[in-house]
């Protein structure tokens, strides 16, 4: 096991409280639970609000991993009852409710995708309706006699909507209760979380104290911009990288975002070291470095992560032909049209929309072109002929030919 002081600085590095007396108490607290030299459990939960993860879900699982790699145990949550609710955490109005019978088909392959990060032999998966499900309604009074309202509503986001007269549903407020009573029942030493879940974390540090246990040590970590640069990373906004996107997809979608979010990027999703990501940003500062080539090693690296080296080596192939060239793909998929077929339809058929609704918003939103012309209605008929390309985006492309 590698010294006290080098273990610190790993589980450290990246941590980001906002408050330096935080961070100060976190950063004492884990080096004595280190110091007893036994494997601590570290937990980080994750709601089944969409089937895929994305690499936002990968900034604290790669937390996860370091545990696991100086010998430490870590449990995979997935928040089959929290989903139910959904974290407001980082929402100015309340999420969406979900089934139950949504959230089990969710859960379908998310360890398998976690898998990616986490070595499968140092993961324990739980899911939290197990224990949460059972709760009596006495139950739910104990626990929540531990807390006041006004501690909820002190949180930004429920104070910012408290003051604009927007409503804060009761049902929002169980959500850090659940999930204080998940480290309760997990027994943790440490929970991984993001920054805007600092609130939740905490409540799970001070139910755990008030039922007797020792309080876990929370570590938040910086939230991962979406492609657009600006918001979170989420499949709801569009602008999401998934973990399990083919090699062309993932390299494409990370050479979309703005210069500006590289930094973000290299942070929290790449391989390189600190002092390598120092020396790209000042090779870029003195114009030694172009942007465009520091972002295709970002693209390169990340590809790399979850697929391989070879694949990332096509993946950049690839972009170079069709973006830089003005080429088509050589592997583009070939669909046979027998008879007319709507655009909505063909593009459901074909894979480049997930669902009918879903190609309707992407004609929509002029993101479908036929041969290159912009598709402008969803009532918009493609007839058998001549070869003809379908796209969708700059990076998806279909070759229709006759049946």
């Amino acid at each position: 096991m590698k010294p006290l002081d080098e273990q610190t600085a790993i589980l450290m590095r990246g941590v980001d409280f906002g408050d330096e007396q935080i961070k100060q108490v976190m950063e004492r607290e884990l080096r004595e639970r280190l110091h007893e030299g036994r494997p601590l459990r570290v937990y980080c939960g994750f709601d089944p609000t969409t089937s895929q993860l994305t690499l936002g879900h990968t900034v604290p699982m790669r937390k996860l991993r370091q545990f696991q790699e100086l010998g430490h145990r870590v449990i995979f949550l997935i928040g089959t009852f929290t989903a139910l609710i959904g974290d407001p955490s980082d929402k100015d109005s309340a999420r969406p409710q979900q089934t139950l019978e949504e959230v089990a088909e969710k859960t379908k392959g998310y360890a398998e995708q976690a898998f990616k990060i986490l070595d499968p032999d140092q993961t324990e998966v739980r899911y939290n309706a197990d224990w949460l499900a059972p709760l009596t309604f006495a139950d739910l009074i104990r626990l929540s006699s531990h807390f006041t309202v006004q501690q909820f509503l002190a949180r930004e986001n429920f104070a910012k909507r408290h003051a604009k007269g927007d409503p804060i549903w009761l049902h929002e407020l169980f959500y850090a209760l659940m999930q204080a009573y998940d480290a309760v029942t997990l027994e943790t030493d440490v929970q991984i979380g993001g920054t805007e879940q600092l609130f939740n974390l905490m409540a799970g540090r001070k139910l755990q104290e008030a039922l007797g246990q020792r309080p876990q040590i929370c570590l938040t970590l910086p939230i991962l911009v979406g492609t657009d640069g600006h918001q979170r990373m989420g499949q709801s906004l569009g602008n999401y990288i998934g973990v399990n996107e083919p090699p062309e997809e993932m390299y494409g979608k990370v050479m979309s975002i703005p210069d500006h979010a590289m930094r973000n990027y290299f942070d929290l999703l790449s391989s390189f070291e600190p002092a390598q990501i120092a020396d790209l940003e000042k090779r870029m500062a003195d114009e030694s470095l172009h942007p465009m080539d520091a972002k295709m090693t970002l693209a390169r690296d990340i590809v790399a992560i979850y697929h391989d080296a070879e694949a990332a080596a096509r993946a950049e192939a690839h972009f170079k032909r069709v973006f830089r060239k003005g080429e088509l793909p050589e592997d583009m998929p070939t669909h046979e049209l027998a008879a007319p077929q709507n655009i909505v339809d063909l593009l459901a058929e074909v894979g480049l929309a997930p669902s009918k609704s879903q190609a309707r918003r992407l004609v929509a939103q002029g993101g479908v072109r036929l041969d290159g012309n912009k598709v402008e209605s969803i009532e918009e008929t493609v007839m058998p002929g001549e070869e003809a390309i379908l796209q969708v985006g700059k990076r998806r492309f279909v070759r229709i030919v006759q049946k």
